[in-house]
């Protein structure tokens, strides 16, 4: 496997990231990558695969965000990572969070969320509305979830969301749990919406996830900023 950002991400996004990208640290996780997908030929398995590591950038250009919903990690079963957080591929079961998500979608709405009802779990709908779907960490080794945080792509995300911030104006940015709201020292609350709630995990949505009317709130935000909603 040979990591390669300037031709897998978006050429938006390499604009924005060019200077990281020449970075010490951005080499060091680069090799870190690639040495933990060789591993895959004596049997190690990493997700997701290779040429969906990139997908919530490919799918959202820097200059379509509107909305970043943050995750921590890829999902570490067989086949859920997709490159998108709390995203799996239409074929797989839905998680307990994602199940959440769409419960708290259906009150929300009055009705079953387009991405559900089309899609069943592939969130890619709404990343190609300009929602970006942005895990903290970007690979993760089966049946390991953490296993490949505290080794730089922490660092990277962190960029992500700070060029977001720092260049763009009325981006609602949607921090589920307190990993995710780790990353408010990163935005701009004067210019950006920051919606905050518990996580959507079955051990937390009742404490707070659940009537947050977080979609809800975002597009009323993007409304009122002259852009169009999200067909969630």
């Amino acid at each position: 496997m040979n990591l390669r950002p300037e031709v897998e991400i978006e050429k938006s996004w390499h604009k924005i990231l060019k200077d990281y990208f020449e970075t010490e640290s951005f080499k060091d996780l680069t090799a870190f990558v690639q040495a933990e997908y060789s591993g895959n030929i004596s049997g190690k398995k990493v997700y997701p695969e290779p040429e969906n590591i990139f997908k919530a950038l490919t799918l959202t250009p820097f200059d379509e965000v509107k909305v970043v919903i943050l995750g921590q990690d890829p999902y570490h079963g067989d086949g859920q990572a997709m490159g998108l957080s709390f995203s799996v591929p239409e074929e797989v079961r839905n998680p307990p969070s994602l199940r959440n998500i769409f419960k708290e979608l259906e009150v929300e709405l009055g009705e079953k969320s387009e991405a559900e009802v089309k899609f069943n779990g592939d969130l890619s709908c709404w990343a190609k509305q300009g929602v970006l779907l942005l895990n903290s960490v970007l690979t993760v080794e089966t049946g390991k979830p953490g296993s490949h945080s505290k080794k730089g792509w922490e660092d990277f995300t962190d960029q992500v969301i700070k060029k977001i911030s720092e260049e763009k104006e009325g981006v609602v940015f949607i921090l589920w749990g307190n990993y995710a709201k780790q990353k408010l020292n990163l935005i701009d609350a004067d210019k950006h919406l920051v919606l905050m709630s518990p996580h959507p995990s079955p051990f937390s949505a009742h404490t707070g996830f659940f009537g947050s009317d977080h979609f809800i709130k975002a597009n009323q935000w993007l409304e009122s900023k002259g852009k169009k909603k999200i067909e969630w």
